[in-house]
C-alpha cells in the first residue's frame, strides 16, 4: 500500500449519499491492503455514559457525574460490531489491560478498566466512547477516495475532544481551507 491513511480524519464530501456516512468525520485507527477501519467522531448517542456503566455494572462517583457525561461522551463510532466499545482518549501514563498506542499522542482502549477508572474519576481527563466501528474491505477505502467521497486532514486532538459534534464536520475541512457548504454536490475527474 503506498499510502496509508491510519490516524487521519476522513471528512464526508457533501454529494456521500449514505446515510450512515453522511455529513461524518472518522478518526482512521488502521488502514492497509486488508482494509481499513475507523470511528466516526461526531455521531453522539442519545445514550448517557451513566446509562452504559449502569449496563455494565460500574457504580461511578456521584458527584462526578455531570462532568463524566460532559468529558466521555457516548458515540456512534459506526455500523459494525455496535454492541463492541472502543474508547479513544489522550495516552495517559497508567496502563489499561487492552490499549493501543497510537500517534499524536493518543490511545484506543477496549478493555473494562479503563471504563471502571472513568467511573472514579482516575481515567482519562477525556474520552470518546464509540459503541460500534467503520469498517473498509480491501480496496474499498480507496475506490470511495478516487469517487471524491472523502476528503482526508492530519488529526487534531482538539477536534476529537474539544469542538461540539454539530461543528466537526466543517471544522475537520476548515483545516484544509474548504468550506463544505459551498462545494458543488457533483463530483467531477480531470
Amino acid at each position: 500500500m503506498s499510502s496509508s491513511l491510519a490516524h487521519q480524519l476522513l471528512i464526508a464530501m457533501p454529494q456521500l449519499a449514505d446515510p450512515g456516512f453522511q455529513h461524518t468525520v472518522t478518526y482512521i485507527v488502521e488502514h492497509n491492503d486488508d482494509g481499513a477501519m475507523g470511528l466516526i467522531i461526531n455521531r453522539p448517542l442519545d445514550f448517557s455514559l451513566t446509562r452504559l456503566f449502569d449496563d455494565l455494572g460500574i457504580t461511578p462517583r456521584a458527584h462526578l457525574r455531570e462532568a463524566m457525561e460532559r468529558h466521555h461522551p457516548v458515540i456512534h463510532g459506526g455500523p459494525v460490531q455496535t454492541d463492541t466499545g472502543f474508547v479513544l482518549h489522550p495516552a495517559t501514563e497508567r496502563a489499561w489491560d487492552s490499549s493501543a498506542l497510537l500517534p499524536d499522542g493518543l490511545r484506543m482502549t477496549t478493555s473494562r478498566d479503563v471504563l471502571e477508572a472513568i467511573a472514579l474519576g482516575e481515567g482519562p481527563p477525556h474520552a470518546l466512547i464509540a459503541l460500534g466501528y467503520a469498517g473498509w474491505d480491501a480496496g474499498q477505502l480507496e475506490t470511495e477516495l478516487a469517487e471524491n467521497a472523502w476528503l482526508s486532514t492530519p488529526v487534531d486532538a482538539r477536534l476529537l475532544f474539544e469542538v461540539p459534534f454539530a461543528e466537526r464536520w466543517q471544522a475537520a475541512a476548515r483545516q484544509l481551507g474548504v468550506d463544505l457548504h459551498l462545494l458543488s454536490t457533483q463530483a467531477g475527474h480531470a
